[in-house]
């Protein structure tokens, strides 16, 4: 005879298992979730770091910079145009002996030196030295500025930017250096430019 089959028997189960097995799902999942974040602070602060980099660096405009040998200037001579070449860093690129910039110098017959930008401070376009005439000539809008930087006609709103000089022996040679700094166009004082 056919006896009927009997279900089998059914395992044990505590009753505690499931909430072990979703306590240990969420601490897996907690886990997971902190490494995670973890791991993407890294790249995170790397990059907050490089768009803030330039923002936190301190200019080092107004630093002396050698510009030419004093022996390159006669005393009473006319003005004479020199690049100031400097290494030069833009937000992220460093350019190393860039030209930043000219100045005119002149040695005065009592030894004193005048430095002026060569930026005209109207509109910002490079002034040339007119021997003839003995004046600087901005070329945009006619400004005219006597061998002391003073405006001698035109719309400038103010003279030359003087700049501070030095004269150093170096090696048994004398160097004219420049405090190179330059200055915002179009106003009335000297603005510097960061």
């Amino acid at each position: 005879m056919n006896q009927p089959m009997q279900p089998a028997p059914r395992p044990m189960t505590n009753p505690a298992t499931p909430a072990a097995e979703e306590r240990r799902g969420f601490l897996g999942k907690l886990m997971a979730v902190a490494i995670g974040g973890a791991v993407s602070l890294v790249p995170l602060a790397a990059g907050l770091f490089t768009i803030f980099d330039p923002l936190r660096r301190k200019s080092a405009q107004g630093a002396p910079l050698f510009v030419a040998p004093l022996a390159a200037l006669s005393p009473g001579g006319p003005p004479q145009r020199f690049p100031v070449i400097a290494d030069r860093t833009d937000a992220w690129n460093r350019y190393p002996k860039d030209a930043i910039g000219a100045v005119y110098l002149r040695l005065l017959t009592d030894g004193k030196l005048d430095a002026f930008n060569v930026i005209c401070p109207h509109a910002g376009c490079a002034v040339s030295f007119s021997a003839s005439e003995a004046v600087f000539k901005c070329p945009c809008h006619t400004s005219d500025f006597k061998l002391d930087g003073s405006v001698k006609a035109g719309p400038s709103p103010r003279g030359m930017d003087q700049l501070e000089t030095e004269i150093r022996d170096v090696n048994g040679r004398k160097e004219v250096w420049v405090k190179f700094i330059n200055y915002y166009p179009g106003k009335s004082e000297q603005v510097a430019k960061p």
